[in-house]
């Protein structure tokens, strides 16, 4: 499997950002995902673009043993939220999370660093480590 930074390195090379990755099954297929990022939107010919570029690097670095399938795209709107370097590019947007102990909160994010995070809802604020969360993404109100 190639490793993220290397992925990182091509994908910076062609104007975008390694989110995060991962390797799904879906209707009993493999379906490895890339998703990206950039300071500009991110559009199906630009995904299409990079799926062509690292396919072939991804193949002699398969994320497995069987057949899959490579998917690039953007993370989107409402974006998974499982490292502290995606919490902390989040700061001052609403995210929704499931603690480990069952609570879910929708709230502002408005601080993360290495270790927790800071949320305000109900008008006030509370600290998280990410121990204690099950399960977090942002959360756009239509």
């Amino acid at each position: 499997m190639i490793d993220t930074d290397t992925l990182n390195a091509i994908l910076e090379d062609n104007g975008v950002k390694l989110y995060d990755t991962e390797l799904v099954e879906e209707n009993k297929q493999k379906i490895y995902r890339v998703y990206i990022t950039s300071n500009s939107t991110i559009t199906l010919d630009k995904c299409a673009e990079i799926s062509h570029i690292i396919s072939p690097i991804i193949d002699t670095n398969p994320p497995t043993k069987d057949p899959y399938f490579l998917e690039v795209s953007s993370p989107g709107i409402e974006r998974g939220l499982k490292k502290p370097l995606h919490f902390m590019n989040s700061i001052d947007e609403n995210i929704k999370l499931k603690t480990k102990d069952g609570k879910k909160i929708i709230a502002k994010l408005i601080d993360a660093d290495s270790e927790k995070i800071t949320i305000k809802y109900n008008g006030k604020k509370e600290s998280l480590r990410y121990s204690d969360i099950n399960r977090a993404r942002t959360y756009f109100e239509w």
